[in-house]
Parts: structure tokens; sequence; C-alpha cells
């Protein structure tokens, strides 16, 4: 039986210059709903003072929180963290967002409503951006839509982003498919989502703002993660399409 209603995950990087500010600001919005929670974080082996700052949070809060901390020996990729802390999850929803904010946490209780009172296996939310004029912001929207566009065709899902980094699951339906799975990396977010719907698991998307924060140099080169992420999703279809009836019985 769950210990909590939520067991939110936090995977870490190099998030040290704002991981502080971010956990306020979650655990904030977390004690103003209803329900239960556990935090739990998963640092994956990055190189600034992320682990000091964890540190600092579970002694300042760990009396009256319960906060968990896992550590990966070396770094194994977005999708192997957010992996690690389901399986560590006491909770009836496990869920995860990214500690950046650039998605605030005020969309977190929606979430979990749709779960715990609206009968949904899964809440996802999708992207609206607040438009930025400059050339980056652009190429990076442009791409996201087109990703989008091309992992709706090539993998039959209707979803409207199945890359946000903002999704909470039940966590006994979600466990055999994060066992099922085999991408570590930002991937694994399509690779999830795409199982659940095979699965046939009720999905609900809810709309969310998504605003880079400008103290955060993003780390992502673009145009290789691009790249990489269309190599994957061909990859991905080719083996979709050869073991579906042995995963799925379709």
């Amino acid at each position: 039986m769950a210990k909590y209603d939520l067991s939110l995950i936090l995977a870490c990087y190099n998030d040290g210059d704002y991981l502080e500010t971010s956990f306020q600001e979650i655990v904030k919005t977390l004690d103003m709903a209803k329900f239960s929670y556990e935090i739990i974080f998963v640092y994956d082996c990055g190189q600034d003072n992320t682990p000091a700052v964890m540190d600092k949070l579970i002694h300042k809060y760990g009396k009256h929180k319960v906060i968990k901390k896992i550590v990966h020996e070396k770094n194994e990729g977005r999708g192997k963290a957010v992996r690690s802390g389901i399986a560590a999850a006491e909770g009836k929803i496990a869920g995860y967002i990214d500690v950046d904010l650039d998605v605030h946490p005020r969309y977190i209780p929606s979430m979990v409503s749709a779960i715990l009172d609206d009968g949904y296996d899964v809440a996802t939310a999708f992207r609206y951006y607040k438009v930025h004029p400059n050339p980056v912001f652009v190429m990076r929207h442009i791409l996201s839509h087109g990703y989008r566009f091309i992992s709706r065709k090539l993998l039959h899902e209707n979803l409207m982003d199945s890359e946000s980094g903002y999704k909470f699951f039940r966590r006994d339906k979600v466990m055999p498919l994060c066992d099922m799975s085999k991408h570590n990396g930002w991937f694994w977010d399509t690779e999830i989502m795409c199982y659940c719907i095979y699965k046939d698991l009720k999905i609900k998307e809810i709309p969310y703002v998504f605003e880079r924060r400008g103290d955060k140099k993003s780390s992502v080169r673009v145009i290789s993660t691009v790249f990489g992420y269309f190599k994957s999703l061909i990859e991905f279809n080719i083996y979709i399409e050869k073991h579906k009836k042995e995963l799925f019985g379709k």
C-alpha cells in the first residue's frame, strides 16, 4: 500500500545555481495542496555543487519533510534518473518536473487531481511557449513542433507533446513500462508515453506555459540533440513494429 499520494522526483545534474530557490518554490506549492507527498532527489553525476545544495536542503527541511536522495556514480541520463526515482517511490503517484522550473510547480496539483480524483493513469503537460524574439528561441520552437508532428505520424500516437518534462503516473501502472524501457537519455519521455498509449492507459494532457528562465544557460546543443532525437525516433519505430505483438499483444 502506498505511503503517500505523491512521490515527486527531481532529477538533477548541474543545477546547483538555482536548486535551492526552485526547491523552496516547489515545497511552497506542495504545502498548499491537500495531498501527502515525498520528494526524491536523483543526482546524475554532474560537475558542480549540486550534491552540496541537496545536502543543505535535506538538513534544513528533512525534519519536517520526507526527502530521499539517490546518487548515480556515473552520468546515466535523464531517463535513467527518473526511472531510479520511480523505483524508489512510495507514493500512489510518481511524477517528475524539470528542476529549473521553466514550467512553474503551480501545475502539480492539477496533475495529481487528474489521477487521484478523475481516474486517469497518466497526467502530462503540453507546452505553450511564451514567445521571445530571438533566433535561438524561434529555432527551438520550430524544431520542437516538427518533432511532435513526426513523432505522431511515425508512432501513431495522438499526444500534443510527448517530450515535456512534466509527467505524473499511477505508479503501479507505470512500473512495468519502466522495466520495458531501454532509453536512458531525453528520448525516454517519448518511449514511455508510447508504451502508455499501446498499453491503453488513460492519459490526460494539461496545457501549461513554458518560459525559459533568463539566468540559466542551456546545456543542450540544439542541432545535434534534434538529430539525435530523430535518429532515436526512427530506430524506436522500427523496434516497435518488430516487437509490437510480444510487447503489447497487438
